[in-house]
C-alpha cells in the first residue's frame, strides 16, 4: 500500500476552505456596503468606500471570532487594516495616473519630441511646435543637480556613519533643517547670492545649483540610512585583511550598499524633478533649444506645464499641458525602472 505524503504547508498558509470563506465574507460586506448606501446617507463612490470598509470589519471580526476565537478574530482584523490601507494608497496613484494618461495623450504627435516652441505659442495647433527645449533642459538641470549634490551628500553620509567626527551633530542637525527648506527658498537663494550679484543671467546652471540645495539633504540622509544596515562585520574582515579605514570604505562598505545608493540617487531625482518654483526664479524658462546650461535660459518640463496653463486658455493649450504632464511621468517611470535595474545587477 502506497502512503501519500502531504505537501508541507506553512501554518499561517490559507486552505481551499479559507479561500472560499474569504470569498464570502468579501462578498457579503459588499452587498451589506450596498444596503448601506441605499438606506443611509452615505453616497457616492467614497460613501461606499467607507461602507465597504466598515462592512468588512465587522464581518470578519465576527466570523473569525465565531468559528476560531479572539486571537484569528484579532488577526482578520489586522489583515483587513491592512489591504485597506493599501488600497487607500494605492487610489490616489492610480487615479493621478489615469487622468494624466487619459487627458494627455490628446496632445501627444510625431514632432512632440523633435521640436521646441521657439515659433509657436501654447495656444496654436497641437501639431506647432513641441517640447524638446524642455525635455532637454530637465535632463540636463536634473543631470548637473544629480553631479553636484551626490558625491556631496555620499561624503557628508560617510562622515555621519564612518568617521563621527565632532561635527557630527551639528552637520545631523544642518542635513535634518535643510530638507524642510521650502523649494522657493532655494530659487531665492541663488537669486541673491549669485545671480544679481555675479553672474546677472538666467541660466540653466543656476537652476541646477537651486535643485542640488533640495536634493542634498535627500541623498545625505537616505545614504546615512542604508548605510546604518551595512554590518560592521565587512568593516572589520577589511580592516583584518590590512585596508586602511577608507581603503575599507571604497572598496567593501560602499559596493555592499550600492543598491541603497542608488534608492538616494531615485528619491533625490523624484523630490526635484517637479520642482517649479525654483525654476521660475532663476532658470529663465526659455521657449528655444539650450544646449549650453552656463548661458541663455531654459526650459524644464515644470515650467513648460506652468505656462500653458497660466498663459493659454484653449484646448490646445490645456491639451499641451497634460501632454507635458505625461511625459514628465512618462521619463520619472523611465528613470525608475533604469535605476532599478542597475542596482539588481552584480558588482563586478
Amino acid at each position: 500500500m502506497t502512503m501519500t505524503i502531504p505537501t508541507p504547508r506553512k501554518p499561517w498558509q490559507p486552505t481551499a476552505k479559507n479561500r472560499i470563506e474569504n470569498v464570502l465574507v468579501i462578498v457579503a460586506a459588499f452587498g451589506l456596503a450596498g444596503l448601506s448606501v441605499e438606506f443611509t446617507g452615505l453616497s457616492g463612490k467614497l460613501g461606499f468606500f467607507i461602507s465597504l470598509f466598515i462592512s468588512l470589519l465587522i464581518l470578519s471580526f465576527s466570523f473569525h471570532y465565531l468559528q476560531r476565537g479572539s486571537a484569528a478574530a484579532k488577526d482578520s482584523l489586522l489583515q483587513v487594516l491592512t489591504v485597506m490601507a493599501i488600497v487607500t494608497t494605492l487610489i490616489p496613484i492610480v487615479s493621478i495616473v489615469v487622468t494624466v494618461f487619459a487627458k494627455g495623450y490628446k496632445g501627444l504627435h510625431w514632432g512632440i519630441l523633435t521640436k521646441d516652441m521657439a515659433l509657436a505659442s501654447v495656444n496654436d495647433p497641437i501639431a506647432n511646435g513641441g517640447l524638446l527645449h524642455a525635455l532637454v533642459g530637465t535632463i540636463l538641470m536634473v543631470g548637473g543637480a544629480l553631479i553636484f549634490s551626490f558625491p556631496i551628500g555620499v561624503l557628508t553620509a560617510l562622515y555621519l556613519t564612518e568617521i563621527r567626527g565632532s561635527l557630527t551633530r551639528p552637520i545631523k542637525f544642518l542635513v535634518q533643517a535643510m530638507s524642510g527648506v521650502p523649494s522657493i527658498v532655494a530659487g531665492l537663494f541663488i537669486l541673491s547670492s549669485l545671480i544679481y550679484p555675479v553672474t546677472k543671467e538666467l541660466s540653466g546652471l543656476m537652476g541646477s545649483l537651486a535643485l542640488t540645495i533640495l536634493m542634498i539633504p535627500t541623498i545625505a540622509r537616505t545614504a546615512e540610512e542604508m548605510l546604518h544596515l551595512i554590518p560592521n562585520e565587512l568593516r572589520e574582515a577589511g580592516v583584518a585583511l590590512g585596508g586602511t579605514q577608507w581603503r575599507t570604505v571604497a572598496g567593501v562598505v560602499l559596493p555592499a550598499a550600492k543598491s541603497g545608493l542608488v534608492t538616494a540617487i531615485i528619491l533625490g531625482v523624484a523630490r526635484i524633478i517637479g520642482e517649479t518654483a525654483p525654476l521660475l526664479l532663476v532658470s529663465g524658462g526659455g521657449d528655444a533649444l539650450n544646449l549650453n546650461p552656463t548661458q541663455g535660459a531654459m526650459g524644464s518640463l515644470p515650467y513648460y506645464i506652468w505656462k500653458a496653463f497660466l498663459t493659454g486658455g484653449t484646448d490646445e493649450a490645456f491639451a499641451r499641458a497634460w501632454a507635458g504632464m505625461l511625459v514628465l511621468l512618462s521619463f520619472i517611470f523611465i528613470l525608475f525602472g533604469l535605476a532599478r535595474y542597475l542596482s539588481g545587477r552584480k558588482v563586478g
